[in-house]
């Protein structure tokens, strides 16, 4: 027999908080004047980037654009192709390990400061806010019933909210598309069709994720908050409320007798994720600290010392004073090493990086020939990739074969960002005293800069 059905909906498991729209209190604190300048700090160079030009190789160009139609990444005076997809790996790599060994000392800095979804949401609460008012007359225009003020406030912020949102995706594409030939054609409505597709994809995307779902997305879909308490340990700091100080809770506060909280509820209130700090550690806490700032300040109000939330570990909570540092947790050593040995390792990939591939094939028509001089002629074709931007000529040597010489033009051009097929002809002495297949290698460098320079090694076929 199975249980009654008003059993099993009692029962029922419940996923995720009924809250409703969260509309966080405004505070002022150094908590917040960091985070602000962090969206500052990252917005101007977003935006910004991509209207810089930059002088290369006697022409002028976008600054940093990723040209897929011509498979290359422009970084001002670097210019990266196909081939350099080690590097980017390596950035990737050095970008996870930061984030892991920042994560094992201060939780989710990352989260609370520098997040794409942090920052975002923060510029459209801040709209949101212009708009409709603090955080008090936010909620109660909601629970109003619609009226034409209700639709003309609502209808401005969402309009506000759509123009960020598109003039984000058009800066988002303008990395890839440069972004003075791509305004005008936006303007004029003829984009090609991916650049029309990212251009609404994007702008939606960061209208549903900063404008719509908000908090959402760090309590619900954001997998680092799922597994990042891997990364902590006792001695991480987070955002923390120190039990031990504040307890027990009176808003009528005696000394001796009551904790310093008195329980107004000001931490909860300008949480972004609508999270009560005192519960303890929560993986919805994205370590903004903007709850130290408000608490900081009612401490201040009632003349109790402040840092009754502060960022603390979970040791130095336990025993006030008792603090590792840094340099004795195994894990924080791990994660510092990793992250100067990919780095070591990248700057030493760019440093060997060459702006000349060189790719040897033999002729398989023939293995070889002889002359009536009696000399032996192998046949190559040598593809030079140049990657640099100007155009640049190369002088091909060989070495491994006594005697042995190219036969006719040893200097080649070839054109920025080309590969030119060369067709040589290598004659060697037959009565060298070598016989069947020999190494030989192909010397190649650039005339104006003798650091450009391959080696290649081939064979060279005698009777």
């Amino acid at each position: 027999m199975g249980r009654p059905v008003s059993k099993v909906r009692e029962a029922k498991l419940e996923l995720y908080r009924k809250k409703g729209k969260i509309h966080a209190k405004a505070v002022a604190g150094r908590f917040n004047a960091l985070r602000w300048g962090m969206v500052w700090l990252t917005q101007a160079i977003f935006y910004g980037l991509c209207w810089v030009n930059w002088e290369s190789a006697g022409s002028v160009r976008q600054a940093v654009l990723f040209d897929i139609a011509h498979e290359k990444l422009y970084l001002f005076d670097l210019v990266l192709w196909p081939q350099d997809a080690l590097l980017l790996a390596f950035v990737l790599i050095i970008a996870a390990t930061a984030l892991f060994l920042v994560t094992s000392l201060a939780g989710r800095l990352f989260c609370g400061f520098a997040c794409p979804q942090t920052v975002y949401t923060s510029i459209f609460t801040w709209i949101e806010a212009r708009v409709e008012g603090d955080h008090l007359a936010r909620l109660k225009l909601d629970a109003s019933p619609m009226s034409p003020r209700k639709l003309l406030i609502k209808t401005a912020k969402h309009g506000i909210w759509a123009i960020v949102a598109i003039w984000t995706a058009v800066t988002f594409v303008g990395y890839f598309t440069p972004i003075r030939e791509l305004l005008p054609s936006v303007i004029q409505l003829d984009t090609g069709p991916w650049e029309a597709f990212w251009l609404i994809f994007y702008a939606a995307f960061t209208y549903v994720q900063a404008g719509l779902a908000r908090e959402a997305v760090c309590q619900h879909m954001c997998p680092y908050s799922r597994f990042q308490g891997v990364m902590f340990d006792p001695e991480t700091s987070n955002v923390a409320y120190d039990r031990q100080r504040g307890e027990p809770r009176s808003n009528r506060r005696q000394a001796g007798q009551t904790g310093d909280c008195i329980d107004c509820g000001i931490c909860v209130q300008v949480c972004p994720t609508g999270i009560d700090i005192r519960d303890g550690l929560q993986y919805q806490c994205i370590n903004c600290g903007l709850c130290i700032d408000a608490c900081d300040q009612v401490m201040e109000k009632i003349g109790a010392p402040v840092g009754l939330i502060r960022f603390a570990s979970e040791n130095e909570l336990a025993s006030p004073g008792r603090h590792r540092p840094w340099y004795y947790r195994p894990r924080v050593g791990v994660y510092a090493a990793l992250l100067l040995v990919f780095c070591g390792m990248g700057l030493w990939t760019l440093e060997q990086r060459s702006l000349l591939l060189v790719d040897v094939l033999r002729d398989r028509g023939a293995l070889l020939r002889e002359t009536s001089e009696g000399l032996i002629e192998n046949a190559y074709t040598l593809k030079l990739m140049n990657l640099s931007e100007v155009p640049r000529e190369f002088v091909v040597r060989i070495a491994g074969i006594p005697g042995a010489q190219i036969v006719g033009q040893e200097r080649f051009t070839a054109e920025p960002g080309s590969i030119r097929p060369v067709s040589l002809t290598v004659a060697a002495p037959s009565g060298a005293g070598l016989s069947g297949i020999q190494p030989m290698d192909f010397l190649i460098e650039a005339v104006d800069d003798p650091a450009i320079k391959v080696v290649e090694r081939s064979s060279f076929a005698l009777p």
